[in-house]
């Protein structure tokens, strides 16, 4: 197979900054994307700049404010938002924690949520139910994959009770993308008897992906991590609060990062904005890391440019496995961002997605399984090369003609 796409002239040199790629084709980029050297270099430097200005002393804590505060911008910035609107996070699952434990739930009150939705949250919303007695209702978007109204869908199961809405930008499981801003119009304009229908996203594969503007979505609540298509470290991310969302919540872990003090020492409230949402000591060499992760995408193009040839990677990846007889791709149409999902047709001859992952793997080719439903995903990203796809659907085939 030969690839007729053009390849940006600057990918290859590009790609000798991250080291992760140059000993296999990586597409997991949806789990955790691979680090640049230089943000490697970054946080090395932030370490020893703390040590030898002594981790904990008043020149290290002016670091630390100003490297947070840059952070938070940086992220503003690829975000269309204020810094003052983010709180720093170690993951997608603790911004979604703070939204949903920050709510002053009673009983009768609803969550919406869909059936795509990652454990993590489903785990959070099941307990909230069980410990306050909040119903939960749950829409089926797997049925849109590939035909319906997703925004019909989510607006069909609104009620007056319903509180929040929890869904993801771009499915982890499927790769389908959302219409947000859609969704978020619905919800806001449904008329409830009290509370206005709030919107929790989960953003862990959209961030580093699409273009944002959160200010223009209107969105309430949108967690994400700096770590899978931003490819920067692991455990640092962030939550966006819409600023009139932000009195509807209360911090639930609370520490100094977050509170005000009077001149004896003494908490009298909370921090102005997203701040008043940060607990207490973190690895703050990941902030630098992330922000030279960040600028590194931006080297090679524009987040539009980078979308753009995201989309046409998974188009290319999606049509050559769309023509193997032994895979059956989750999506009839090309998808919109860059994860792929498929199936192989006949598991009962000894095929299963566990054995085609492993396979898969010894061949320097990184996929993961999805349990629901039940399937392989592979993720395209910027970096991907053509001819790693091209090697991808060797293996796929490979591995059919090995086991059939």
């Amino acid at each position: 197979m030969t690839s007729t796409l053009p390849v940006h002239h600057l990918l290859e040199r590009h790609r000798h900054q991250f080291p992760a790629l140059a000993n296999k084709a990586y597409f997991n980029y949806g789990g955790q994307g691979p680090m640049p050297q230089a943000a490697l270099a970054a946080m090395q430097q932030a370490h020893l700049h703390m040590q030898q200005a002594g981790p904990f002393s008043n020149s290290s804590n002016v670091w630390i404010n100003q490297e947070s505060q840059q952070t938070r911008q940086t992220i503003a910035a690829e975000l269309g938002v204020t810094a003052e609107t983010i709180t720093l996070t170690d993951s997608v699952s603790t911004g979604c924690n703070i939204a949903l434990w920050g709510i002053n739930w009673q009983p009768g009150d609803r969550i919406l949520m869909t059936n795509c939705e990652h454990q993590s949250i489903i785990a959070v919303v099941q307990e909230i139910q069980r410990r306050f007695g909040v119903a939960v209702d749950v829409c089926s978007l797997m049925a849109t994959l590939n035909a319906g109204d997703p925004v019909a869908a989510i607006a069909q199961h609104l009620t007056a009770n319903t509180r929040l809405v929890v869904l993801s930008h771009i499915l982890w499981n499927t790769g389908q993308l959302l219409p947000l801003g859609e969704i978020v119009a619905a919800c806001h304009a449904y008329p409830t008897q009290q509370h206005p229908v709030r919107v929790l996203v989960d953003a862990a594969q959209s961030v580093g992906v699409l273009p944002l503007d959160l200010a223009a979505l209107a969105v309430d609540f949108y967690a994400f991590t700096g770590h899978k298509w931003w490819c920067g470290p692991a455990g640092v991310g962030g939550l966006y609060i819409r600023p009139d969302a932000l009195e509807t919540l209360q911090p639930t872990f609370i520490g100094w990062r977050g509170i005000t003090t009077d001149a004896n020492g003494q908490p009298v409230g909370w921090e102005r904005g997203g701040k008043r949402f940060e607990v207490a000591t973190s690895d703050y060499a990941l902030y630098p890391a992330l922000r030279v992760a960040i600028a590194t995408q931006s080297e090679w193009g524009s987040v539009e440019a980078r979308y753009q040839r995201i989309q046409t990677l998974s188009a290319y990846l999606w049509q050559q496995l769309k023509e193997l007889s032994s895979v059956h791709c989750l999506r009839t149409a090309p998808p919109e961002a860059g994860l792929v999902s498929f199936q192989l047709v006949d598991q009962a001859s000894g095929r299963s997605h566990r054995q085609l992952a492993q396979f898969l793997e010894s061949q320097g080719l990184m996929v993961r399984t999805i349990l629901n439903p039940d399937c392989v995903r592979a993720c395209v990203h910027y970096l991907t090369l053509e001819s790693e796809i091209d090697r991808l659907v060797v293996g796929v085939q490979q591995f059919c003609q090995t086991v059939g």
